[in-house]
């Protein structure tokens, strides 16, 4: 047999393992690695056909549904990384077993945006109340500049903060922080190493926290962030941690979109689709937790984004309640349909890229 017969049988053999693996592989509805959707069988129709969404929807279906993709995926990745010594992929990077995403240009106007939505809630609803803002620096922050990756201008952000929210009083983060209190895998900070941040944002507001020596830990030894499945690098699993005292142990939290009442942690949510959300439940426009044995009848409403999930249980000691609001989910518009604003401390707290693409905020 010459080389071109052994070629062709090759290649049709290849075909045919291809082909026969296509049509016994079940379709995912979900990725797990990239938390997202996976795109579906399209349906066949002589319009569909005709305008030509059946062949762009098949493309999608056909790159979301291929056998093998989680594989081809990592090969892919670390060919990238490891063979072409490309400096990302899919727009994260990977610094000292530590990954990150990209985000380079500042939107200023967007970051002012922002501090009107800010300030038009404070006329709306709180015109008397005590209000402060911050940024929760992201990794980049600690990351991009010393191993030279592009990063936004942070400078830029707090000064045009700092310009449209002067009747505010701002709480600085930066140096509580590092990359070591970020997971590997994941945009979010750690729980159990936020000391130095609760202790900042307590002495701003003028409340007491609880000690970090005081809390006792529950470890969840397989968590995988979402920058692990973005960047489909197989890094090992790393521990997530929560924290726990009597006084969380007997707080409630209610949620408004849903109407039910849970615990500050959900053990559940570790084994769904992002364990992130054990840190109460997840995404949610509207919740507030009820501290019974609070040392005060003061009360707390934060404008939060996600690393508010894991933060607010540790602001909870001297508060009889805390109202947590995700403008992402909820209109600034209803607000009053659900809270009753009567002098409450306000903390609005969120992390640059959603001051960097505010018009996510209702």
């Amino acid at each position: 047999m010459d080389k071109q017969k052994v070629t062709a049988a090759i290649l049709l053999g290849a075909f045919g393992v291809g082909f026969l693996g296509c049509v016994l592989h079940q379709d995912q509805e979900w990725s797990l690695s990239e938390r997202r959707r996976l795109a579906q069988k399209p349906i066949l129709s002589a319009q569909t056909l005709m305008d030509g969404k059946f062949m762009k929807e098949f493309e999608s279906y056909s790159l979301d549904q291929f056998p093998l993709r989680e594989t081809f995926r990592n090969l892919k990745a670390q060919v990238h990384y490891y063979v072409m010594q490309h400096k990302d992929n899919n727009g994260i990077y990977l610094v000292d077993g530590s990954l990150s995403k990209l985000e380079t240009n500042l939107q200023q106007e967007s970051v002012k945006s922002a501090a009107d939505k800010f300030r038009a809630l404070r006329e709306r609803y709180f015109p008397d109340s005590d209000v402060y803002y911050g940024v929760i620096p992201d990794k980049n922050y600690y990351l991009a500049q010393e191993k030279g990756y592009p990063h936004i201008n942070y400078k830029k952000l707090d000064a045009i903060l700092a310009e449209n929210l002067a009747d505010m009083e701002r709480i600085d983060l930066y140096d509580c922080l590092g990359a070591e209190n970020y997971y590997k895998t994941d945009s979010h900070w750690r729980q159990e190493t936020l000391g130095k941040v609760t202790d900042r944002i307590a002495e701003h507001l003028g409340v007491d926290v609880t000690d970090f020596d005081d809390y006792s830990e529950t470890v969840y030894d397989q968590f995988h962030g979402v920058y692990r499945g973005q960047s489909a690098l197989p890094l090992p699993a790393e521990n997530l941690v929560y924290l726990s005292n009597d006084i969380l142990d007997h707080c409630t939290v209610h949620h408004f979109e849903t109407g039910k009442d849970t615990g500050i942690y959900e053990p559940e949510k570790l084994h769904g689709k992002d364990a992130y959300d054990v840190f109460l439940g997840g995404a949610d426009a509207l919740l507030t937790i009820t501290n019974p044995n609070a040392a005060t009848e003061r009360e707390l409403i934060l404008f939060r984004d996600s690393f508010g999930s894991s933060l607010a249980p540790l602001l909870v000691k001297d508060y009889a309640s805390v109202t947590l609001v995700d403008l992402r989910y909820v209109s600034s518009s209803i607000l009053d349909q659900f809270i009753d604003f009567h002098g409450q401390d306000v903390l609005f707290l969120y992390s640059p890229s959603v001051y960097n693409n505010s018009t996510m905020l209702k």
